[in-house]
């Protein structure tokens, strides 16, 4: 029964605590755009489709080669 003397404060510091995060990161704007990251990793193109195309393996987009 004692330990309750010591678990509820406990809870009610950390329910508060946690609040205050809550608060924080909503101020702060971390939740302002959920599904916009998710678009633009998927939209997420270095070059056209035609120019991968006539570019030979190996080159990058500053048409240089491999080198090992």
């Amino acid at each position: 029964m004692e330990i309750l003397y010591l678990l509820i404060p406990l809870s009610v510091v950390l329910v508060f605590l946690i609040g205050i995060a809550l608060w924080w990161f909503v101020r702060s704007g971390q939740f302002d755009d959920l599904e916009g990251p998710a678009y633009r990793v998927l939209m997420d193109d270095d070059r056209a489709p035609e120019e991968a195309a006539e570019s030979p393996p190996g080159n990058g987009p500053g048409g240089e080669g491999r080198r090992d």
